[in-house]
């Protein structure tokens, strides 16, 4: 089974890009995961204050998955798989297509709004585009439910 494997955060982007993937996924008889980062905590020397920090960050990311896996469901019939993985964003999402080999897109939300379409869109479907393991669908963040539906 082919997956799709959306980066899950708080930008409206990214709700586009999972309906994307969901409805990409229910036409083609593939899978979504779904991959929240956990960004690396930057004072290390208060471990107590880390581990609170990392437990209420997971806490966050299960859910944002919860909350994103109903509306998939329902709406695509489709019941992603979730992964959380602590690091540097572009590292953990090409760790995750390195270990995972039934993944075959990576899907990104560009921003609609401000200085280009977001780091993550920058770097993995920019600079390193010509060198990345899978490919990489980018859905502008302006599209609407209907227009996704068109093109899905």
């Amino acid at each position: 089974m082919r997956k799709f494997l959306v980066v899950v955060d708080e930008t409206p982007e990214c709700l586009n890009a999972i309906r994307f993937a969901a409805r990409r996924a229910a036409k083609t008889g593939g899978g979504v995961q779904m991959l929240f980062v956990i960004r690396p905590e930057e004072f290390q020397h208060w471990i107590g204050v880390a581990e609170v920090m990392r437990q209420e960050a997971r806490e966050a990311a299960e859910a944002r998955f919860h909350e994103l896996a109903e509306t998939l469901r329902e709406t695509a019939g489709v019941m992603p798989e979730f992964v959380i993985r602590e690091g540097e964003a572009v590292e953990q999402i090409l760790a995750q297509i390195r270990e995972d080999p039934q993944i075959g897109v990576l899907v990104l939300g560009a921003g609609a709004e401000g200085d280009g379409p977001g780091p993550l869109v920058s770097q993995l479907a920019g600079r390193m585009a010509g060198r990345m393991p899978v490919p990489i669908t980018v859905v502008p963040g302006s599209m609407s439910e209907e227009q996704l539906d068109m093109v899905c």
